[in-house]
């Protein structure tokens, strides 16, 4: 597995990640012999639900009350330092 991952170890390290690795592997064995018959899968560990409202049109803001307070603006456009060379 080591190897397949690209990974180096010395003998002791090789050891430690094998114990490490049976412990992990008894424990998803023990996740088998749960009953899991009738339960749900999970598709987030969160409980929030989004909370969704209806699209309502509103009042809209007109181009020269956007521009108002741009820093630089140009004609009918913000103007914004340059970004790609």
């Amino acid at each position: 597995m080591a190897h397949l991952a690209r990974l180096e170890f010395d003998e002791k390290g090789a050891e430690k990640i094998k114990n490490d690795m049976t412990q992990i592997l008894d424990w998803v064995e023990q996740l088998n012999e749960v009953d899991t018959e009738g339960v749900e899968p999970l598709t987030t560990m969160s409980s929030e639900v989004n909370v969704l409202r209806e699209d309502k049109v509103g009042e809209h803001l007109s181009h020269e009350r956007g521009l108002a307070n741009a820093p630089q603006k140009d004609s009918d456009y913000f103007r914004v330092p340059k970004v790609l060379e």
